[in-house]
């Protein structure tokens, strides 16, 4: 329990990092005041252009990856010859960590992104497998519909199914089966997320109302 309790304390520090609000104050812009207020990439990709949303991007993808990292050296060093068998474990609680810290950072009323780039960056560092259907999970229904929302359910739905297909199929390596039901069980929890904070955007999808989003075009921001 001890080393799960560090990867979420871990992952939550590097999620406290708002990239969002930290690049659009450079440019003197209050991210949570424009918009849908949502301190991530798609409101900034909206309100500042495209360099702005993907460096918030990649920014918010690299603190995961960064926590992962880290976690893993602390880990390793703590569990010895045992932490194969922990591996998976603890990166996805560190990516949940990570996740709630950039959705509800302390210091900002607990008002921040939807963690949808943080899971985009837990993607690339859990396991290459991943990275293909992560792409193709979000590219696919985004390129077709221009909506940002879509494409962000679909990869969370998708990387869920991978991970309990690969997992049962013995393609996680050597874990065993109460490490691997305690991650579906986390997925399953960060999935519910996902869904729970793109609530109204799923209402707007559902009326044909929801806004879509164009990278090399003029977006509304409002």
């Amino acid at each position: 329990m001890l080393t799960r309790g560090i990867c979420l304390l871990i992952g939550y520090a590097f999620g406290l990092i708002q990239s969002a609000v930290i690049y659009c104050n450079m440019k003197g812009v209050d991210i949570r005041s424009v918009g849908s207020g949502n301190a991530g990439t798609t409101n900034t990709l909206r309100a500042l252009g495209p360099k702005a949303g993907f460096t918030v991007l990649f920014a918010d993808m690299l603190k995961c990856i960064a926590a992962v990292l880290v976690s893993s050296v602390i880990c390793r060093m703590i569990l010895g010859d045992s932490y194969s068998d922990m591996k998976y474990l603890l990166k996805i609680y560190t990516a949940a960590g990570c996740v709630l810290g950039h959705d509800f950072p302390f210091y900002t009323n607990f008002r921040g992104g939807k963690g949808i780039a943080c899971t985009a960056g837990y993607i690339v560092a859990f396991k290459w497998t991943f990275i293909i259907g992560g792409l193709l999970s979000f590219l696919i229904p985004f390129n077709i519909t221009h909506y940002v929302s879509l494409g962000s359910l679909c990869l969370y739905a998708v990387f869920f199914i991978q991970l309990i297909v690969e997992g049962q199929m013995g393609l996680l390596g050597n874990i065993s089966q109460a490490n691997l039901i305690e991650i579906y069980i986390i997925a399953f929890a960060m999935t519910a997320l996902a869904f729970y904070q793109h609530r109204t955007n799923i209402g707007r999808l559902l009326k044909g109302e929801e806004r879509k989003t164009y990278i090399w075009k003029k977006n509304k921001v409002d």
